[in-house]
């Protein structure tokens, strides 16, 4: 008898055993509560991924966004990444995106893939989270 309960006691500490509990993140789209900026680089990223297909299928892009001048003034998601680094990049983006659509159809892939080469550069110095999916804008 004294087994049996030795036996039952073992096993009931034993099944006491704290069990690792799976937490569920749920993490909730910022797409209503964004920064300017952040707002503005999602469409920064839909117009250069519709110029690769634009691009792809031999065709020149259509006109150069206006709004994509606001990258100097948009309002970022912490303020003190906007020093003259940053503006040196800004230009440096607009620079090479006006080209792409400035430029022959010979040359399209080459402009489109320096624009998107652009925004991994300044990415690589403030916010590298994007460059993966920047990445898959170039054209191979």
């Amino acid at each position: 008898m004294k087994k049996i309960t030795l036996l039952f006691l073992l096993i009931s500490i034993l099944s006491c055993k704290k069990k690792e509990s799976k937490e569920v993140v749920i993490i909730e789209s910022k797409r209503g509560n964004q920064s300017e900026m952040a707002a503005l680089m999602l469409k920064v990223y839909d117009k250069s991924l519709e110029n690769k297909q634009l691009v792809l299928e031999g065709k020149e892009p259509k006109e150069f966004p206006q709004e994509f001048l606001n990258i100097h003034t948009a309002q970022l998601t912490d303020a003190a990444v906007r020093n003259s680094q940053f503006n040196a990049f800004s230009d440096f983006y607009l620079d090479s995106f006006k080209k792409v659509f400035e430029t022959s159809k010979d040359s399209l892939i080459v402009r489109h893939n320096n624009a998107v080469n652009s925004c991994i550069a300044c990415h690589k110095t403030t916010c590298i989270g994007p460059i993966p999916k920047i990445k898959k804008l170039l054209i191979k």
